[in-house]
């Protein structure tokens, strides 16, 4: 293996100690391989997050018994150090059932950000300092960059693996523990890499599911959770008008035209908002998704908010002009799929700046 990469840590590596995530899959299983290359002392921590039968053996969840096999046996063919840390009961708390009470709410859940929030990088990074270790090591695709007020976040130069709209609220002190290796590297390259050293897992499929979802049926977990998130209720238009009814607002989010099973509309219509205090759904034309501004909550800031940037408001989307004015993101044009429970990443250029939970928006004057 000829890919060497700096861990930015200083010094002679050989009087290091590098404690690296690892879920199982190709990406932590390299960075642990690349981390071990550099002569530091390193070891693989797995946590253990949700795993009760339903999710044992079964390929793209990242917490499944599978995985935390596949990690001990990358450990193993290192010769490196693995240990399994119980945090199913943290996880449920902080991820689970805020993912459930969050479409119960009528709001859009980032499951991902809320478990980087608190099991990955709240737990694993005690649990690395309690190992007495000099860094905490993560497969994410992002860059942390050395600048000049301390380290940056910034996109991995993979578009396509760039992983920055869900580490956004990473906290400078946990980004000056952090390192990111494979934030530099095309994901063909680590699939690469990971053959070279012969690990089992170099043709791992990447995880596709939520971790605790995998089937896939976000509304099945929500009803078995909140049983009563299923209460059916009505779908209106704009003034109101009954046209139909829904199976329950859990089937629904802000900017789904599919599965409304309504007709008679000449034009398609679109989930516009979920109201859960009156059960209901409500649909128009997709003008009416468009948004002006959306306000933010629990703001994570690192960097300058008070100049142009761009803003993400969600994984999938481009970024856009914005700024922000006190806790409104204002777009400088008309932005579509803002959805309340969704985060709004902010970056200048490549670098993130920070961002925040959409808690409302504010409809484009043309939309109303």
């Amino acid at each position: 293996m000829e890919q060497m990469v700096d861990f930015q840590l200083g010094g002679d590596p050989r009087a290091r100690r590098i404690v690296v995530a690892m879920s199982g899959g190709v990406d932590s299983s390299v960075v642990a391989a690349l981390a071990h290359a550099t002569g530091a002392e390193t070891i693989g921590v797995t946590l253990q997050l949700y795993d009760h039968g339903e999710a044992v053996g079964r390929a793209g969840a990242c917490c499944a018994g599978r995985d935390i096999r596949d990690a001990r046996a990358v450990c193993d063919r290192l010769g490196i150090a693995h240990y399994v840390f119980d945090h199913e009961d943290s996880f449920r708390e902080q991820v689970v059932d805020r993912f459930a009470d969050e479409y119960l709410a009528g709001r859009t859940p980032i499951p991902c950000v809320q478990c980087n929030m608190g099991p990955k990088f709240t737990d694993l990074l005690k649990l690395a300092r309690d190992l007495g270790a000099d860094c905490l090591a993560t497969g994410h695709y992002v860059r942390r960059i050395a600048g000049p007020n301390g380290a940056e976040l910034h996109r991995g130069v993979d578009p396509a693996r760039d992983q920055s709209y869900f580490l956004f609220a990473t906290t400078q002190g946990q980004l000056d523990f952090l390192r990111f290796p494979l934030g530099a590297l095309p994901k063909t390259r680590v699939r690469e890499i990971a053959a070279e050293l012969g690990l089992g897992v170099a043709a791992k499929p990447d995880s596709q599911d939520i971790c605790f979802v995998p089937d896939g049926d976000y509304a099945g977990l929500v009803r078995k959770l909140r049983p009563e998130a299923d209460t059916r209720g009505d779908i209106v238009d704009l003034s109101g008008a009954k046209l139909g009814e829904h199976r329950g607002l859990i089937h629904y989010t802000v900017g789904q035209r599919r599965g409304l099973e309504i007709g008679g509309s000449p034009e398609p219509l679109y989930v516009v908002r979920l109201e859960p205090d009156t059960k209901r759904v409500v649909v128009g034309p997709r003008i009416a998704l468009a948004v002006e501004a959306a306000q933010l909550t629990a703001m994570n800031v690192l960097g300058p908010l008070d100049g142009p940037l761009t803003a993400k408001v969600r994984s999938m989307a481009m970024p856009v002009p914005a700024r922000m004015v006190g806790d409104r993101l204002v777009f400088d044009a008309p932005e579509y799929g803002v959805a309340p429970g969704q985060a709004a990443v902010l970056y200048d250029g490549d670098r993130v700046l920070g961002g925040g939970w959409i808690a409302a928006t504010e409809a484009a004057r043309i939309a109303a």
